[in-house]
């Protein structure tokens, strides 16, 4: 059972991308719905359905450790029951005098439970075409 309280769209996705940051697997799926019908596609990804399928696929992302990864361009369409985030994920791949990023572009759909605000959909593909990025496709999930 979810602990966090999420009073806005916006607190649910800063702890989202906050946990991705430090690898915290379990603060990252108390921002998700206890729904089952809860979607993630990861970049080049199959759809992953149901919380024990998205833990797991985040578990197993995370076991390398946490991401570097800031979230820009962020657009968002809302209503009192629903939000969509479209967004532009920058991840760092690669430490060095010149490090090098892959970018994702992402949509998270929140919807307000009775538990405050929940991620019910987490879909993110690469940014092909990403201006002024350098795309790294190395043909493994980035996220």
């Amino acid at each position: 059972m979810a602990t966090s309280f999420f009073l806005t769209p916006d607190d649910a996705e800063q702890a989202f991308y906050e946990a991705l940051n430090r690898g915290d697997v379990d603060a990252l799926m108390e921002v998700w719905s206890e729904d089952e019908d809860v979607v993630c596609i990861h970049p080049a990804g199959p759809r992953v359905v149901g919380v024990g399928a998205v833990r797991s696929s985040w578990e197993q992302i995370l076991a390398h450790g946490s991401l570097d990864i800031t979230v820009t361009h962020r657009q968002v369409a809302r209503n009192p029951l629903c939000a969509i985030h479209s967004v532009i994920e920058q991840l760092l791949v690669e430490h060095g005098p010149q490090p090098r990023y892959a970018f994702v572009v992402a949509t998270n759909i929140y919807l307000k439970e009775a538990d405050g605000w929940r991620l019910v959909l987490h879909h993110a593909s690469p940014a092909l075409g990403h201006e002024g990025s350098q795309i790294e496709t190395h043909g493994h999930v980035f996220h």
